[in-house]
């Protein structure tokens, strides 16, 4: 029989897990990512006191043991995220994406799939923003954010909208800190007003539908396919392409793709990025 100390995880119960996470959230586990569930999966431990992380994994695998295994989901679902990542995607919304609706007649829809700790959603509200301060006539019904994730830890966080001075630091200029937060309790800084009344955020997983969701005129889902088998990469794919309005855009991260659905999305090449346009 394997030993497995307090904090080591068997390769058979690895594999069990892995395909554990997969069903519940779609989620790939690579055979060498054992040491990413031994790291978030630990601090639990002491939480739910229970002392190795074999019995943890075992148990957060029970039907019966809902508040462990959403904690574990949470753990293992939950990436860091900073502001404005890679810049080029909400340079394209102000230059190109939000002067294509400049004349919509009501609010323009923005989804922020997979939206962790609430970040990219705002990040998007403070481009409007930017881009209204330069163009006062455009966009005159405004703008609904809404921010999705499978995680109820970091939708709570996304609601409060507040952050400490190291998540600040990742991707903020001080010109828009200064602009855009106001001081918080606990040393912390909260996203002003003006930008939380565009947001809202709601719990679903990607692998569910999106119908109650509604349409939307632009999709960000970027950095979270790479997660997902092939098979549920298309099943995504598909369902955000029944979410868009015709010719909605969609935006990706940098190393992914739409990958054989040619005949639903049109490719555009921007300098730098790519944009995708839902086709009628």
């Amino acid at each position: 029989m394997q030993y497995v100390s307090n904090r080591e995880l068997g390769n058979t119960e690895y594999d069990q897990f892995r395909e554990f996470l997969e069903h519940q959230c779609g989620i790939v586990l690579g055979e060498n990512k054992l040491y990413l569930v031994k790291s978030r999966l630990a601090p639990l431990m002491n939480q739910f006191n229970i002392d190795s992380l074999s019995e943890l994994v075992k148990k957060s695998m029970q039907f019966s043991e809902r508040a462990l295994r959403s904690a574990v989901l949470d753990a293992m679902t939950t990436n860091e995220t900073l502001w404005f990542r890679d810049v080029y995607p909400f340079e394209l919304l102000k230059n190109r994406i939000f002067p294509d609706f400049k004349d919509l007649k009501r609010p323009l829809r923005i989804w922020s799939a997979a939206s962790s700790s609430g970040q990219e959603a705002y990040s998007i509200g403070m481009s409007f923003l930017e881009y209204k301060s330069k163009n006062p006539g455009h966009l005159t019904q405004g703008l609904d954010i809404v921010g999705t994730d499978i995680s109820n830890k970091v939708l709570e966080q996304s609601k409060k909208a507040e952050y400490d001075g190291l998540a600040l630091a990742r991707g903020l200029t001080p010109e828009r800190q200064k602009r855009f937060f106001e001081p918080a309790d606990d040393k912390k800084m909260r996203v002003k007003a003006e930008v939380t009344k565009m947001v809202s955020f709601r719990h679903l997983n990607l692998l569910d539908s999106y119908t109650l969701l509604g349409k939307f005129d632009i999709v960000f889902c970027r950095n979270v396919l790479i997660y997902f088998s092939p098979e549920n990469k298309k099943k995504i794919l598909t369902q955000i392409r029944s979410s868009l309005q015709p010719h909605g855009y969609l935006m990706l991260g940098a190393s992914e793709s739409i990958s054989g659905l040619n005949e639903d999305f049109e490719m555009i090449r921007c300098n730098p990025g790519i944009l995708y346009r839902r086709k009628t």
